[in-house]
């Protein structure tokens, strides 16, 4: 912002002393040049009145050398005086032969031997100098007897004129740098508030402590949005302060009733008829619900709270860990889990981030499955195509959790990742908190979470994830981790 306020500055000033100084210089130039031909008019004029004087009283050769000598040293130039038929009569300098003969074809000596009753004027180059020649007739103009010629070096004056555009130009260098000293710290004194409510809103949106911005200084206008900022940030910290405090209390103080709830309940098996067990078996698979929907919400709570940072994860070994975990539960429901592991190499993923989205999908997946089906475990590696011999862009690992099950509508899947929202129709035992703390980890860790229709008719969820191995590497042997890149944004997933 002080850039652009300080640019927005210098831009306004140079345009101004733009406009006013070319303008002053132009007419200074024209102004100079003007009293310079007017005064080498009035010095032509007064040595053709004493010509004229002299060459009537028949003085000529004695009075107008001494004449023509003191005019040429007064104006600094040349005067040359002829009679009517060409003939030099006086010169300030020596000319010679050749240029004595010419001296009647001269524009300016021709017009005025002819009379004219104007001045001719004419800029000429004379030995490499530039000269400002004047011509007047010598008597009458009907009858003129003879022409006064005289140059006048503009040396003089283009020195002048040079030396006042560069007082110019270095003036408006100077008011340039006032304006920019007195700009830069305007800029700063208006910018410094802004830079503050900047910061502060980085660290409220990177979950940061909230503090007040104290703002004293800067525009009326500025400090009205801090005033209005901090009650904002303030207001916005307390609801999620308020929040996270009572997921987590209520679901820390919801585990203990349920457990002693639970208890209670297999305590009372013994006593219970046979035909009111289906009520006690019921009512104990309801426990288990809430007991893992209150883990579900810690979870959740600890994810919101705390901001994790992702760290190397080994997502080949803790496929297969879980893959062995899982697979008595599903040999139990005799329903078949594949493990097609390849080689993806580490990814990147917040600590203990993976497991959790393990266990999850496959317990959606086992109560989703029918017997008989299989659910498969897939990791492929997403690399985009080579298109240099150092391509920088990065590399994303699919996890895909397949089943064979019901599956779910286009409708269905855009909601599925919404808290406590089961599909129709869903096997009795969900809690509607597992897919939206997928989504969360995946997010958290810097990937994405989608669901699409499986082949096989059921759900397909990929878990996409940073891949952990630098862009343009082979796959790493064993113990090959490499150095962590900076985190970017996942590619969005078709649904």
């Amino acid at each position: 912002m002080t850039r652009r306020l300080l640019l927005s500055y210098l831009s306004l000033a140079a345009l101004v002393l733009l406009c006013l100084e070319i303008p002053l210089g132009f007419v200074y130039s024209r102004g100079e040049r003007e009293r310079v031909v007017n005064a080498a008019k009035d010095e032509a004029e007064s040595v053709s009145a004493y010509a004229a004087l002299s060459l009537a009283a028949g003085r000529a050769e004695r009075d107008l050398p001494g004449r023509v000598a003191h005019c040429a040293q007064r104006i600094g130039g040349k005067v040359v005086i002829v009679d009517a038929a060409g003939t030099l009569l006086a010169a300030s300098h020596r000319l010679d032969a050749g240029m004595s003969g010419t001296l009647a074809a001269r524009p300016g000596i021709a017009a005025a031997l002819r009379g004219t009753s104007t001045v001719d004027v004419r800029t000429s180059t004379i030995g490499g100098v530039e000269y400002l020649s004047v011509a007047a007739p010598v008597g009458q103009e009907a009858r003129p007897v003879g022409a006064v010629w005289l140059t006048v070096p503009t040396r003089t004056v283009h020195e002048r004129v040079h030396h006042v555009w560069l007082l110019l130009a270095l003036g408006g260098c100077a008011v340039l740098t006032a304006v920019a000293v007195v700009g830069f710290a305007f800029a700063r004194w208006a910018g410094r508030p802004i830079r503050e409510l900047e910061q502060a809103t980085h660290d409220l949106a990177e979950g940061g402590r909230f503090e007040p911005v104290t703002i004293t200084k800067g525009p009326p206008e500025v400090r009205s949005l801090a005033a209005a900022f901090n009650h904002t940030a303030a207001r916005l910290a307390h609801l999620l302060a308020s929040q996270r405090a009572f997921a987590g209390e209520a679901s820390h103080q919801l585990k203990t009733p349920l457990a002693a709830l639970r208890l209670r309940l297999e305590n009372l098996e013994p006593d219970i008829a046979a035909r009111a067990r289906g009520s006690l078996t019921a009512a104990v698979t309801e426990t288990d619900r809430l007991a893992r929907m209150v883990e579900h919400l810690l979870a959740m709570a600890r994810l919101e709270e705390h901001a994790a940072i992702p760290a190397t994860v080994d997502l080949g070994g803790v496929c297969a860990e879980r893959h062995r975990t899982w697979q008595p539960l599903f040999a139990r429901e005799d329903v078949s889990l594949v493990l097609f592991a390849g080689s993806v190499g580490p990814v990147l993923a917040v600590p203990g981030a993976v497991e959790q989205i393990m266990d999850n999908l496959l317990s959606n997946a086992l109560r989703a499955s029918p017997a008989g089906s299989t659910v498969t475990i897939e990791l492929r590696l997403q690399a985009p195509p080579r298109r240099a011999l150092r391509d920088s862009r990065p590399r994303w690992v699919d996890l895909h959790v397949t089943d064979e099950g019901p599956g779910m509508t286009q409708e269905q899947r855009a909601r599925a990742f919404d808290r406590f929202w089961r599909a129709p129709g869903a096997p009795k035992g969900g809690t509607g908190l597992g897919l939206a703390l997928v989504q969360r980890l995946a997010h958290a860790s810097g990937g994405e979470a989608a669901l699409r229709a499986a082949a096989t008719g059921g759900l397909d969820v990929v878990i996409r994830l940073p891949s952990a191995r630098p862009p343009g590497e082979g796959t790493p042997g064993p113990g090959g981790d490499r150095p962590r890149r900076p985190r970017r944004e996942a590619p969005a997933l078709p649904a």
